[in-house]
């Protein structure tokens, strides 16, 4: 079962936040909001955030944007990941993807499933690597974010976790970028 280990010096991490919405401004955007609330409570720092509308070139060009910052090491994007015509979220994440982290996914499906049942099935949550960058895509619902959180990335995102978390690999996701 996975836990903190006390022992080792929390790391804080350096994240983006995206939300995707053709009609959200900062002053409405409450799944934004609860992103940049818990990352803070948590001892992150927030390095940036951003609206952009549904479109899949604009989300991908500032998920490439951000893949370039070395001041950033983690994306999570809200909305966008359903099955209308307009959600192009997981669309543009995959573009930019060298690596998809398939398990997010699923077991975002199971957190899901013990709160909103079948309903779960719409939801089209992602996670990848680019450019040693982590990218995560959620659900554009308060509540979709604060269960990918609370229950995944809050975990993940802490090098204290164990049996193994995603900080502790940080350093060794572009070591493909860096051979000769």
């Amino acid at each position: 079962m996975s836990r903190i280990d006390e022992t080792k010096e929390f790391t804080p991490v350096r994240i983006a936040v995206l939300t995707v919405s053709d009609t959200r401004q900062l002053a409405d955007d409450k799944s934004g909001q609860t992103l940049v609330d818990r990352i803070a409570a948590a001892g992150h720092h927030l390095i940036d955030r951003k609206i952009i509308a549904d479109e899949r070139d604009q989300i991908a060009a500032q998920l490439r944007a951000w893949c370039a910052d070395d001041t950033v090491d983690v994306v999570i994007s809200t909305g966008g990941t359903g099955l209308t015509g307009r959600d192009v979220t997981v669309e543009a994440h995959r573009d930019v993807y060298e690596k998809e982290i398939d398990a997010f996914g699923t077991i975002f499906t199971i957190i899901s499933m013990q709160k909103i049942g079948t309903s779960a099935v719409q939801s089209r949550a992602t996670a990848g690597v680019a450019q040693g960058t982590y990218l995560f895509a959620l659900p554009g619902s308060p509540g979709a974010c604060k269960d990918g959180w609370d229950e995944i990335l809050v975990k993940q995102l802490d090098y204290r976790h164990r049996p193994c978390n995603f900080v502790e690999i940080m350093p060794r996701l572009d070591e493909h970028l860096r051979r000769k």
